[in-house]
């Protein structure tokens, strides 16, 4: 399993990224090829003080090639290319291989 993990800092208008996010953006993202399963969240807290981010996505795919090809792939690219029109906080992007205990 291999995780793509987005995290948004806080937006100039929380109430315009929120409902493009879900009404424009969330569609784009869920027709990238080889996506196995997404989920994202606007409760994010911090143990202690204030949270750095905004809200979450979390994407899995199968490995790491299927990920670089949905990536890769116009639907994909679609996605990659619509950030910049609700992400005003900017956005940090991570991927990794996922480790667990079933071996």
């Amino acid at each position: 399993m291999h995780k793509l993990l987005v995290l948004y800092p806080k937006p100039a208008d929380p109430d315009h990224f929120r409902d493009y996010y879900v009404t424009n953006h969330l569609p784009l993202a869920m027709k990238m090829p080889g996506l196995l399963a997404w989920r994202y969240s606007f409760d994010v807290a911090a143990t202690e003080g204030e949270a750095p981010y905004f809200a979450v996505f979390e994407a899995d795919f199968a490995d790491a090639a299927a990920m670089a090809a949905a990536s890769a792939s116009p639907e994909g690219q679609r996605a990659a290319d619509d950030v910049a029109n609700y992400a005003t906080g900017g956005v940090v992007i991570i991927d990794y291989p996922v480790q667990d205990s079933a071996g």
